[in-house]
């Protein structure tokens, strides 16, 4: 790493013989102009939502529009959205496994897209949620077994 470093301290040394110092600083602030000026612009892409239901964690993928400044901040955001499990549509299905002699059940929630997207909606208003892509199937809270 200390080798890399002396390599790029050598590099810019050399440079600043052929560049004036005042041409690279004037460089950079008109790039970070031209940057925060696209970012007015309005943008689709896909973007992964993090959502958390009660104990269950995942992330949705999700084609969203915005203006370049919202999404942009959206992205540096590490926060999940909280959604409640009342304000979702969902359909309980039960997996029967047998390991063994004994069956083992598991109850698990299907939540409907529609109801998903809207809830996302809600939460992120400065962002329109286009469509959004496949829903794990998640296990039944503590509070509804």
């Amino acid at each position: 790493m200390k080798r890399l470093w002396n390599y790029i301290k050598r590099f810019f040394e050399r440079l600043k013989s052929y560049i004036s110092p005042v041409f690279i600083m004037l460089f950079v602030a008109s790039f970070t102009l031209w940057y925060i000026a696209k970012l007015n612009y309005n943008y689709t892409t896909e973007l992964d939502v993090k959502i958390r239901i009660g104990d269950s964690r995942f992330s949705v993928p999700c084609v969203v529009e915005g203006k370049g400044t919202n999404l942009f901040g959206y992205v540096l955001s590490t926060s999940r959205l909280n959604i409640p499990l009342s304000e979702l549509e969902y359909s309980v299905m039960r997996e029967v496994t047998e390991l063994g002699s004994a069956p083992n059940d598991k109850m698990r929630l299907h939540l409907k897209p529609e109801s998903l997207k809207n809830a996302i909606s809600v939460r992120l208003s400065d962002i329109n949620i286009r469509s959004i892509g496949s829903i794990p199937d998640i296990e039944v809270p503590k509070q509804l077994q």
